[in-house]
């Protein structure tokens, strides 16, 4: 009998036992907005931006303050999304380094357990045409309207690997759209259904509808005063704006986001579907320096391993297992998607390291400190483009390149190819790299920024990480850093191919 058919079968047959009924578990729908930080919705107290359904999200589920992206980059979240692994682990460095075909993604293990599962929006993790291995099919996938990277207003998807297609119309909108009607055929199935949906917003460049762009019509004046770069809608190159004018279409972007899961919710609401459906949404990592940083608590950006790059929106709503509002201050990562889902779905998480827990007791009020500490790393891949010989391609670089068109040029294209590379030996120089080992109270950050060195932070005292205690808690340092370290070789006994 074939491993994986015996799989299923095992999966299943675990799905029952611990539901009682498979028919008792959730539908899954798993929301993750591009480049949205921490501070950018109405809940956490933004001045300005309107997001009144993410907004009753939080009031009326679990509201996770302390949820970071495994990764201050896309690509690298994405993947760790998917796998509960991070990325470091099989070479998601940065945003265009592809996802290895040989991992197990959370669409594989409820696929096995008796799920439909689907994929809307941006990729990010190798092309999504349909020689692609790594496409969302061959990721676990049962069906997917998605495109390689993000969009704007009339986005160009693929349709399970077809060429790609214009679509008409506002780009959250038109990802939703496609998800509805996705979970109309799962209806249809009488099938549990996984929907990850992985918006094109906010992204820079950044566009909004008339009634969006009104909204933030009177932004504060001085906001004009300081430009800031981004890419141009017009002609896809760089160009320097006033930050009044681009904060004005970046909240008219994130408006248009949250009006479109309200359009979700309200479809749930109407199937009868709602009461059992875990939705759960996040960012991807943190704001990227085009949003001017305007109202963050927080250090930094995207790309950088402070607060401001990393820890981002989470909250998940869920009414059969989540009756009322509650605030989360435990850590939480994407890493943890995996093994949550699997625990609430019936499925059996892969036998390979994984970085991420279940977070299935948070659920049921049962823990206020997370167990085990986050890891987090920016891979150096110099290491790789300065290597000699030069590294063998994990994939055939043809089958690496993306068809789906973008506003914005790469060199002289507007597609996006992706790349992946056989690990060569490892040397010193592979530990190199920003990394970050985050406890419950301390936070150890190693090379945050260009000669920053060894910095501590206790980071519920000083999330704005004003405070450097490396020198005075010497001690601290000293086991953080070989904690750090022991990881970072499990990590790279991964990345050479270990748990394959």
């Amino acid at each position: 009998m074939p491993t994986r058919f015996l799989l299923t079968i095992i999966t299943l047959l675990s799905a029952l036992g611990s539901t009682g009924n498979a028919e008792d578990r959730p539908n899954i729908i798993l929301l993750m907005g591009d480049d949205h930080g921490w501070s950018e919705t109405g809940y956490n107290g933004h001045p300005y931006l309107k997001t009144p359904v993410l907004d009753e999200m939080a009031a009326n589920g679990l509201q996770l303050d302390h949820f970071y992206a495994a990764h201050p980059s896309c690509s690298p979240t994405r993947g760790s999304f998917l796998t509960g692994r991070h990325p470091n682990r099989y070479g998601t460095f940065t945003p265009g380094w592809s996802i290895r075909p040989d991992e197990t993604t959370i669409a594989h293990l409820l696929s096995d357990a008796g799920y439909y599962c689907g994929h809307f929006g941006k990729w990010h993790l190798g092309p999504v045409k349909a020689e692609s291995p790594t496409n969302p099919k061959a990721m676990g996938f049962h069906h997917y309207v998605s495109h390689d990277n993000f969009y704007e207003m009339n986005p160009a998807f693929s349709r399970n690997g077809a060429a790609p297609e214009v679509i008409e119309g506002e780009g959250s909108k038109v990802t939703i759209d496609a998800t509805l009607d996705f979970i109309k055929d799962a209806t249809n199935r009488e099938m549990p259904f996984l929907a990850v949906v992985w918006f094109g917003s906010p992204h820079e460049p950044y566009s909004g509808l008339k009634e969006d762009l009104d909204l933030y019509a009177d932004l504060p004046a001085e906001l004009a005063d300081r430009k800031v770069k981004l890419t141009s809608m017009e002609t896809g190159r760089p160009v320097s704006r006033p930050l009044r004018d681009v904060l004005q279409e970046r909240y008219a972007e994130i408006t248009a986001m949250d009006r479109a899961i309200g359009t979700l919710r309200d479809e749930l609401t109407a199937k009868g579907l709602k009461e059992n459906t875990l939705l759960w949404y996040c960012g991807d990592n943190g704001a990227p320096r085009s949003a001017g940083r305007a109202t963050t608590p927080f250090r930094a950006e995207k790309a950088y391993m402070y607060e401001g790059g990393i820890r981002v929106p989470g909250v998940i709503e869920w009414p059969k297992k989540i009756g009322s509002h509650r605030v989360s201050e435990v850590n939480a990562v994407t890493s943890d998607i995996l093994p949550t889902l699997c625990a609430f779905g019936g499925a059996i998480p892969p036998k390979r390291p994984l970085d991420g827990i279940s977070l299935a007791p948070l659920f049921e009020g049962k823990i206020t400190q997370r167990p085990q500490p986050i890891f987090f790393w920016s891979y150096d891949v110099k290491n790789l483009s300065n290597a000699k010989p030069a590294p063998v391609p994990y994939i055939d670089p043809e089958l690496q390149e993306g068809t789906t068109p973008l506003v914005k040029y790469m060199g002289d294209i507007l597609t996006r190819n992706f790349k992946n590379y056989e690990q060569p030996p490892i040397t010193e120089a592979d530990y190199n790299g920003s990394r970050v080992m985050l406890g419950n109270q301390y936070k150890l950050i190693i090379d945050g920024k260009k000669g920053s060195g060894v910095e501590l932070f206790d980071i519920r005292a000083d999330s704005a990480e004003k405070k450097n205690l490396s020198e005075s808690e010497p001690k601290i340092v000293e086991q953080m850093k070989t904690d750090l370290r022991t990881w970072q070789e499990s990590v790279l006994q991964s990345l050479s191919g270990a748990d394959y």
